[in-house]
């Protein structure tokens, strides 16, 4: 049987493989970028309990590999009683990893932030909450975006692990491709266009997102 006449035969397979890979980025991403503003704001707390606490966590998840992250959610885990479907165990390891990584990406944002901006929100009488949301997160968000946009990236990269805890993804369908039909090369050579195509897509979005940002701060044009 030939790659091509294979490959249209599976293309509603393939075409879950990449669903099933777009589903776990997104989710991955989105409860990373809750814990990179949890983590990132949190160190820079004036309670050395808070921040240390914080810091522990960043540093945990950043020095450890992703792929022993997630067998250990998977394999170790269930060992002590709290069992999560494979896709679950997934978005979980890509948030807390890819969360820590993040979380110095906000520290730093908000850092940046002039510090007359700072003086001019406890001037005005302003509470922490009212100063982070109404004047600092607005102008530090925009300078997130690119260092976010190559973590987004990286996270899509690491999907093919999927494969490895039985997740059907686009990687796990390509495989089974490549082993009906026997080629290799042509099989793979799909996948990383399939995996550019995705990629490249989610570049466009960021690259809109940070346009809009940076329009609404008078430094430019929305998209």
């Amino acid at each position: 049987m030939s790659f091509l006449s294979a490959f249209v035969r599976s293309l509603p397979s393939v075409w879950d493989g990449i669903q099933i890979t777009v589903l776990a980025t997104v989710l991955g991403a989105l409860l990373a970028l809750v814990l990179a503003f949890v983590l990132g704001l949190t160190a820079r707390s004036r309670h050395l309990f808070v921040r240390g606490a914080a810091r522990a966590v960043v540093e945990f998840f950043r020095g450890t590999s992703l792929y022993v992250q997630l067998f250990w959610l998977f394999f170790a885990l269930p060992i002590l009683g709290f069992k999560l479907v494979p896709l679950a165990c997934a978005v979980l390891a890509f948030g807390l990893n890819y969360g820590a990584y993040g979380s110095e990406v906000v520290r730093g944002a908000v850092a940046a932030v002039p510090r007359a901006q700072w003086e001019a929100t406890v001037a005005l009488n302003m509470t922490p909450w009212q100063r982070m949301r109404k004047v600092i997160l607005p102008q530090a968000w925009p300078q997130m975006i690119p260092p976010f946009n190559n973590l987004l990236i990286q996270l899509l990269k690491c999907t093919p692990l999927l494969s490895l805890i039985t997740v059907s993804d686009i990687t796990f369908q390509m495989d089974q491709l490549r082993s009906a039909t026997g080629d290799t090369k042509a099989a793979y050579l799909v996948l990383l266009v399939i995996y550019f195509v995705l990629a490249y897509a989610l570049t466009l979005c960021m690259n809109g997102l940070e346009a809009l940002g940076k329009a609404r701060l008078g430094q430019g044009r929305a998209a």
